[in-house]
């Protein structure tokens, strides 16, 4: 097994997990999966700046973790969102542990003070993990997705990865931090 930085030869794996989410759950509120060509556009959009990492096992992408962009402001840009989809063969293993140990670890050597992870209340399990790794609720926008022909509600949670205090500067992209 191993945790690598995501590149485009990982695409068609990574849509391959993503895909059942999006057709058979309400975890995605997308209603059609993305095409490679769009998948790699949100992977060059986020590796621009954030961590974006697979796990691998015997060559096999199983998962995936990424962080992005949590609001568009410039006084929001200590903070930022995370997101992580899992094979099924994998979930329950400590993979989604593992990833998110690595991505906040690069996202505080960013200069990023807090994460946030949105999760529909499909997806309990996910508030449940979240919860575990010192995450907190802090809103829940009811009845706001609609989808499989049921409304569901968003979660907020957050997780303060730093103290506040005043920046210094501004959080650096991870190209800078990730040789």
């Amino acid at each position: 097994m191993s945790i690598r930085r995501a590149v485009a030869a990982d695409v068609p794996a990574m849509l391959e997990i993503y895909d059942d989410f999006v057709r058979n759950t309400a975890v995605s509120f997308e209603y059609i999966t993305p095409t490679v060509e769009e998948f790699n556009h949100r992977l060059e959009e986020h590796i621009a700046v954030y961590p974006w990492l697979v796990w691998e096992e015997e060559g096999r992408v199983l998962g995936y973790a990424y962080a992005g962009r949590a609001f568009e402001r410039a006084a929001y840009a200590w903070n930022a969102e995370i997101s992580c989809y899992l094979d099924a063969s994998v979930r329950g293993r400590g993979v989604g542990r593992q990833l998110y140990a690595r991505i906040e670890d690069i996202l505080r050597a960013q200069g990023v003070r807090k994460v946030f992870a949105v999760v529909t209340s499909a997806n309990i399990a996910s508030v449940r993990f979240h919860e575990a790794l010192g995450y907190r609720q802090t809103a829940v926008y009811r009845q706001v997705g609609f989808k499989l022909g049921r409304w569901y509600d968003v979660i907020w949670l957050e997780k303060q990865l730093c103290e506040l205090g005043e920046p210094e500067k501004f959080p650096i992209p991870w190209d800078k931090i990730n040789k």
